[in-house]
């Protein structure tokens, strides 16, 4: 082994020599249990960041776990195409380039240029997954628009069709007016703006009046545009001002067109004015409002989201309808709709039928990708019936074939279930899986896998005409068959066979409706078990918390906090960091301030800490769903662990490289302390293996740390020192057995979680245990309980002789005695057995606690002043005569006690100061006040040495 641990030295060579050996396949034999994962496809234009290095590292351990345990094991991996997003960045690619659009291009070519980018520039990703050390199965990579994939979304698509679950119609989508798409509601951005509430009068119809005496209502609304479209007024039935109302009209203006008002309590009679404009075609709550009352709607908007010359009138079915006249105000036609909003308000203050204006809150939605304000817009679109589908998949999670882990996210899961709204499955895009159906001359719809089929099944000669959707399928919906699109459906394959249903699912509980709701529904309609009961997607959904930056924060890209995987494990310069964070930034404010905040928290950059230092430390703070604060520190820290344990393994292999360690036999006399590290290492075995069933990798990442830092590093190796140093031939053979063959089992322990290290290690340890063969550490058994190699007795007695060391070294810095300098220490036995203990590890006691002499009193003797501490019940003293110089020391501590006094009245001060108290955060006054404890404490302590040095 080098000499210093260099993770970039080993870490690349390793993962190379790993897939190429084929040591992430599954073995095969169908004989043992199969474990699978389906990691979530990224999309193709990704790169890593922390939620993905997170949930990978979570994946990878489960993973590498269930490999150690001889489980056929499965991790699949691919990507996502990616729709909207590939689409985008293709299209910047030929215009920065070439001066193109994609309609220079034409569909079929322009989709040709997305798979050369895809080729040359779509594996980011998977590199990097690389560099995190995933043991996915490289060899079965997908991707959601390959053959396979795309022949299993069209099967599904058909056959929905085929049982009327899926079908066209006209209704409400959030609009993407400058991409021309629609997108889910994952991808709208809800921004907090400053805007207005406009009250508008509408008359009332035919001499009508108010029960206050007027001739009209005011409505509120904070989109007038939209009054072009207005085909109804709801008031609530139950208000007294408006409910005689009901049934009657008003004559909207502008367009003068008579609408009726309706009674209903999406009307609320504590807000606004308590009348609101019903526009169907343009506002969701207004559609179903409309639905209820079956009012016609009437689309005003082309799919710029300008003012349309005519508009749309349909019926509540969504079919053409002459209820209401089309023509709208020529001054208006044309118009972008911000432009129309100023011209409508305009107009009704000329008409006297601007009642006020006030300042309001708004929430507006954002397309995230286009980063234009999203319209409701009523469109054509292809739909899932979803709640036929959602019964059998909320059941499943009520009787527990699916577990929610955390189990509260169950209640999140049942909430979007139990009132599912029919899934818009269509974008209007040119990259993705295009809608098998085709339209024939008529407009008559026809639905089949290829054009061919349709034919045929149709009876549609060649010379009928035929064109095919234009539209693409929705990602979410090829994503929904992950789990057995990626094994061979629909074909009945032996992977399908297999590895599904998979064992976990680990996501985000940000998309448990897109994704984890609609792989469970689509999974139970089309994959049964041999009875023909639907088969789940997974037995277990792990979901995960956010990752946020130290503060607390989200991280994104306009606060400059985001944090980058690939940078702690390589390291990157501050100037570096700052280009990262602000190179595209169209802000040079923002920009500036991005720059002084990064070399501020960064200022001499970020150092290589390696893979397994980043894996270590995301499994620390892996708490199950909660979000977690990243914390810089606890990464440097865990670098420190993983340098610990390098140095540690390369003391064993010093103390047992061409050393007799008793694997060809000989003599073992295993010490106290060989016993007990062996009983530590057992129940660390059992305590990990526990928490990653119960996926609490936080609490096993906890265990390898203990184990590790405090029992086999601090102390194990500190008691093997006078065995190695002093003993017979037998206890030295005992001891390096016990070195090494703890060391393999504990680097087999922690390699689930950090790879790299424990695999460089186990090569250099493997020729020196018998029975330990392989090429890899990742093929051997992950270590098990075995209660038969606990010692109860030899962990008590350990644990006395540490306590005593430790009481040795606390009474050493207490009363500034050098390390070096050999003490005399008697010890006042509280009963014969730890008069024993002290007897027997004498040895040890003498060469760690660096003792000049031990003497175990019987009780008769006449004791000097002595400093003292407790061993349990037994109490060690320390004569102090000679020991050190009485004036010099007591010196000393007039002094620190001088010091803390004046601390004490620093903080006593600060605490009475009531300005102080009051405008303080609390979390400040409560570290004040900690502080002035600790302080207190301090003082009495020191005046108890002050006494005992003044008595010698």
């Amino acid at each position: 082994m080098e000499k210093t641990y260099n993770p970039q030295s080993i870490e690349k060579a390793l993962y190379q020599r790993w897939e190429e050996a084929g040591y992430f396949r599954p073995h095969g034999d169908t004989s043992k249990d199969a474990f699978s994962i389906m990691i979530p496809p990224p999309n193709v234009t990704g790169s890593l960041h922390m939620g993905h290095a997170f949930q990978d590292t979570i994946m990878d351990t489960l993973t590498r776990a269930a490999r150690m345990k001889g489980n056929n094991t499965l991790w699949q991996v691919g990507t996502d195409h990616a729709g909207i997003a590939t689409q985008m960045v293709v299209e910047r690619k030929i215009a920065a380039e070439e001066g193109k659009t994609k309609h220079d291009y034409g569909r079929e070519a322009f989709v040709d240029k997305i798979w050369q980018w895809k080729g040359e520039s779509g594996g980011t990703i998977t590199q990097q997954l690389r560099r995190l050390g995933a043991s996915v199965d490289w060899d079965r990579e997908r991707f959601t628009m390959d053959e396979g994939f795309s022949n299993a979304v069209k099967e599904v698509f058909v056959r929905l069709h085929q049982e009327d679950l899926i079908y066209r119609g006209k209704r409400l989508v959030n609009w993407d007016p400058k991409l021309h798409t629609a997108i889910s509601d994952l991808e709208v951005e809800n921004k907090d703006k400053k805007g207005h509430m406009w009250h508008f009068r509408y008359p009332l119809a035919d001499g009508a009046q108010t029960a206050e005496g007027k001739g009209y209502i005011v409505v509120a609304t904070t989109r007038p545009e939209t009054m072009l479209g207005d085909t109804g007024v709801a008031v609530n039935p139950e208000d007294p001002r408006y409910k005689d109302l009901i049934g009657k009209h008003v004559m909207l203006p502008v367009v003068n067109r008579r609408i009726p008002i309706v009674g209903d309590e999406h009307a609320d009679m504590e807000k606004g004015t308590g009348c609101v404009k019903i526009t169907p075609a343009h506002d969701f709550n207004d559609y179903e409002v409309g639905q209820r009352h079956q009012l016609p709607m009437i689309n005003i908007l082309t799919l710029n989201a300008d003012i349309r010359d005519q508009a749309e009138v349909f019926d509540h079915k969504g079919q053409p309808s002459d209820a209401f006249d089309s023509t709208l105000p020529e001054n208006y036609q044309g118009l972008e709709r911000f432009a129309a909003r100023k011209a409508i308000v305009a107009e009704f203050d000329a008409l006297g039928l601007l009642d006020e204006i006030k300042d309001h809150d708004l929430t507006v939605p954002y397309g995230d990708r286009g980063g234009v304000v999203i319209e409701p817009m009523l469109t054509d679109q292809w739909y899932v019936r979803t709640a036929p589908l959602a019964e059998p998949a909320v059941k499943a999670v009520e009787d527990g074939d699916i577990q929610f882990v955390p189990k509260q996210y169950e209640n999140m899961y049942f909430a979007w279930m139990r009132d599912v709204q029919d899934w818009c499955i269509s974008r209007q895009l040119w990259w993705g899986h295009r809608i098998p159906a085709w339209y024939d001359d008529q407009g008559n719809v026809y639905v089949g896998r290829d054009e061919d089929e349709v034919r045929r099944d149709n009876q549609i000669g060649d010379d009928v005409a035929l064109r095919q959707d234009e539209d693409v399928l929705d990602t979410w919906f090829s994503s929904a068959l992950w789990t057995f699109g990626t094994l061979g459906w629909p074909e009945n394959t032996d992977a399908l066979k297999t590895f599904h249903p998979t064992d976990v699912l680990v996501s985000g509980f940000d998309i448990i409706f897109f994704w984890v709701a609609r792989m469970i529904m689509m999974t139970m309609h089309f994959i049964k078990d041999e009875n023909g009961k639907p088969q789940v997607p997974f037995k277990t959904i792990y979901m995960t918390g956010l990752i946020r930056d130290e503060s607390g924060a989200k991280m994104s890209k306009s606060k400059g906090n985001v944090l980058d995987p690939l940078d702690m494990i390589d390291g990157i310069s501050v100037d570096d960091l700052v280009a990262k964070r602000t190179g595209n930034m169209m802000q040079p404010k923002l920009a500036e301030k991005i720059e002084k905040a990064t070399r501020k928290t960064f200022e001499n950059g970020i150092e290589a800490h390696g893979t397994d230092a980043l894996r270590f430390t995301l499994a620390a703070l892996a708490s199950t769903g909660r979000d977690i604060n990243w914390d810089m520190k606890r990464l440097e820290g865990y670098r420190n662990f993983c340098n610990k344990l390098w140095n540690a393994s390369r003391y064993v292999l010093m103390n047992t490289e061409e050393q007799d360690c008793g694997m060809s036999g000989g003599e073992m006399q295993f010490s106290l302390a060989d016993q007990w590290i062996e009983s530590q290492f057992q129940q660390a075995a059992k305590d990990f293996n526990t928490h990653l069933d119960n996926y609490r990798l936080d609490m096993a990442a906890g265990v390898l740390y203990e184990f590790i830092w405090h029992q086999f590093c601090d102390w194990y190796l500190e008691l093997t020192k006078p065995v190695l140093w002093k003993g017979d031939d037998a206890q030295q053979r005992a001891t390096r057995y016990t070195l090494i063959t703890v060391l393999e089992k504990t680097l087999r322990l922690a390699h689930p979680v950090i790879p790299y290290i424990t695999e460089a290690i186990w090569q250099s340890v493997k020729p020196l245990v018998d029975g330990v063969d392989g090429d890899t550490i990742m093929n051997q058994p992950l270590p098990q309980f075995d209660a038969s190699r606990v010692n109860a007795q030899a962990s008590e007695d350990i644990e006395w002789v540490k306590q005593f060391i430790v009481s040795i070294r606390n009474l050493r810095a207490e009363y500034d005695i050098a390390p070096s300098q050999p003490l005399e220490v008697m010890l006042k036995a509280a009963d014969s057995r730890d008069a024993e203990r002290a007897t027997r590890n004498r040895t040890t006691l003498n060469a760690l606690a660096k003792l000049g002499s031990f003497t175990v009193l019987d009780g008769s003797e006449t004791l000097p002043a002595c400093a003292s501490a407790l061993v349990g019940s037994s109490e060690i003293l320390i004569p102090m005569a000679g020991l050190i110089d009485k004036d010099a020391e007591l010196a000393r501590l007039d002094k620190e006690i001088a010091r803390v006094e004046g601390e004490i009245k620093r903080v006593e001060g600060k605490l009475g100061n009531e300005s102080f108290v009051a405008k303080a955060p609390e979390a400040v006054v409560a570290k004040e006040r900690e502080k002035l404890d600790g302080y207190r404490e301090s003082l009495t302590k020191l005046g108890e040495q002050k006494a005992t040095i003044a008595a010698l």
